[in-house]
């Protein structure tokens, strides 16, 4: 089948798009409002867009509580969503009032950071600790904007939990890092497969291996 996404014409009970789109990192995002409420909210349009400097960004469907809080107060923390928490993660995603806690909500622990005021939630193997950099309204082909934020923040600090790290890495298969997938689906890191980067002189072979792979199919 074929569709087009803005005129929503698949035919189907729900848009695929997000299903096929997946799976999707979760930033966590804890925030401080101005009077010092913690906000704690999931987003699944997150990811890591450099490396020099360390940026990373999410996406808001409107100015939630989390965007005004980051453009008042500079900071904010990307605790790493794992399968263990995936009910904590879920009621965090709630709309609430504005004076009113997600992590109290979520009945999880803060834990201060180290470099930035807004907290991590302590139960979380990782956690990224941000500063604010910029917002950036989405806008589509036609040039309108669009109610879509795209907040992007520079990593000043990384905390680990000693017992995500093997073998000097950090396993995000024993951390079961928790991804968005369409629809109400969630999808846990289980098994992680590894390939050396193609070099000049590795690459012949490879191509070989798959040639050969692909004939005996």
């Amino acid at each position: 089948m074929f569709y087009e996404p803005a005129k929503n014409d698949h035919g189907l009970p729900h848009s695929p798009l997000k299903a096929i789109v997946a799976p999707r990192p979760i930033g966590w995002i804890s925030s401080l409002s101005r009077e010092g409420v913690a906000n704690l909210a999931p987003y699944s349009f997150f990811n890591m867009i450099a490396d020099d400097p360390a940026l990373v960004m999410f996406s808001s469907t409107s100015r939630k509580h989390s965007v005004a809080n980051i453009e008042a107060t500079g900071e904010f923390v990307c605790s790493l969503a794992v399968a263990g928490l995936i009910d904590e993660v879920n009621v965090s995603s709630a709309a609430v009032p504005h004076d009113v806690s997600e992590f109290d909500l979520a009945g999880l622990a803060k834990a201060p950071s180290r470099l930035v005021k807004p907290p991590r939630v302590a139960a979380a193997p990782a956690a990224l600790e941000c500063v604010y950099v910029d917002t950036i309204q989405l806008k589509g082909r036609d040039g309108r904007p669009a109610d879509q934020y795209m907040v992007i923040g520079e990593v000043i600090g990384v905390y680990m939990d000693d017992a995500a790290i093997v073998d000097g890495r950090f396993d995000a298969a024993r951390a079961q890092s928790l991804a968005r997938c369409g629809y109400l689906d969630y999808s846990a890191i289980e098994h992680l497969m590894e390939r050396d980067r193609p070099t000049r002189a590795s690459l012949p072979g490879m191509v070989d291996a798959l040639r050969a792979k692909r004939a005996a199919e």
